[in-house]
């Protein structure tokens, strides 16, 4: 499949890995991108020496364009952007905040720079500041989250700029594949989707609650902060919705907070933050990244051209009816 965003970024397919704190190192985009998609190293909260090693990682596994994303709320975000600019990553993925006063800095090291957006209004900004494409996430999505769903943010973004856009949040399968492409989006981030493939770093005991999830076992906890985060239920998530429905204080909050996803990603799945998106209710299998990555493109493709074939079989209804 071939658009604007495979063309822009260099790739085969568009479908791009989305950037999991934490979780995305540098095996599992390297993995993605191998594959023929986009594989994206989470950098938030990470150090300099582990980014450099990550990236080094992604590109022994292929030489396809591999991505970094800057958390830009992270008080380090300045020497990310620094170092990524060094390495030349190849496209720059970006949140909670605007990369503005980086762009220049990337584009002349090459990079394609790629803004996550959670309302209309945002992403325009992000394209008068020179973004060369955006993602425009809902609030299905898994971890950090705006308050838009999917179905209504990606036409509304779609709407309003002339730069390419990625849909995602809720997409586990072909038919959120086919379902975004139709609201205009002309690639898809995918994050939940990949936490149970083989080249993922979570522990087992994560993977296991993914696989169980049902539609309704995720929650969001940090509205009150500001910083509202979907992630699995289960007895952290509901501990922290209490006290923040009882209106703790914000130090007894933090004090939850801190670590929680160390502690899912190690195995804790009782203590921790189990970050998922909705459409972990999707997710059945264990797969290598290749195999995800193929089968959303070839369930998509199918399921696109269905809906085609839908639209014309209503029409001819429509006709016959009219006729009779």
């Amino acid at each position: 499949m071939d658009t604007r965003v495979t063309k822009l970024l260099g790739i085969k397919h568009p479908i791009i890995q989305g950037a999991m704190a934490r979780i995305a190192d540098g095996r599992l985009a390297g993995a993605v991108s191998a594959a023929g998609g986009l594989g994206v190293i989470a950098c938030g909260g990470a150090s300099i020496a582990w980014i450099e090693e990550q990236v080094r990682i992604a590109r022994s596994m292929t030489d396809n364009p591999i991505g970094a994303n800057v958390m830009l709320m992270d008080p380090q975000a300045h020497e990310v952007a620094d170092v990524l600019a060094k390495l030349r990553v190849d496209v720059i993925t970006t949140g909670a905040g605007s990369p503005g006063k980086y762009i220049e800095q990337w584009k002349e090291a090459g990079a394609k720079v790629v803004p996550v957006v959670a309302s209309s209004a945002l992403a325009a900004r992000m394209q008068r500041c020179g973004a060369d494409a955006v993602i425009a996430e809902g609030t299905e999505a898994g971890g950090h989250i705006g308050e838009l769903s999917t179905m209504a943010l990606v036409p509304q973004v779609c709407d309003t700029v002339t730069i390419p856009v990625i849909a995602a949040g809720g997409i586990a399968d072909g038919r959120g594949v086919a379902a975004v492409f139709a609201l205009g989006a002309e690639g898809i981030q995918v994050g939940t989707r990949f936490l149970t493939v083989e080249e993922c770093c979570i522990a087992e005991a994560y993977k296991a609650k993914v696989l169980a999830a049902k539609d309704s076992d995720t929650i969001v906890t940090g509205r009150g902060a500001g910083h509202p985060v979907r992630c699995l239920k289960n007895a952290w998530s509901r501990n922290v919705r209490s006290l923040e429905d009882a209106a703790a204080s914000p130090d007894e909050l933090e004090r939850l907070y801190a670590g929680s996803l160390r502690r899912a990603v190690e195995g804790d799945v009782d203590g921790g933050s189990l970050m998922a998106g909705q459409a972990a209710c999707l997710v059945h299998e264990r797969r290598s990244a290749r195999d995800v990555v193929e089968e959303l493109m070839a369930q998509g493709m199918s399921r696109a051209s269905l809906g085609l074939q839908g639209l014309a079989d209503a029409s001819a209804l429509r006709v016959v009816r009219k006729r009779s």
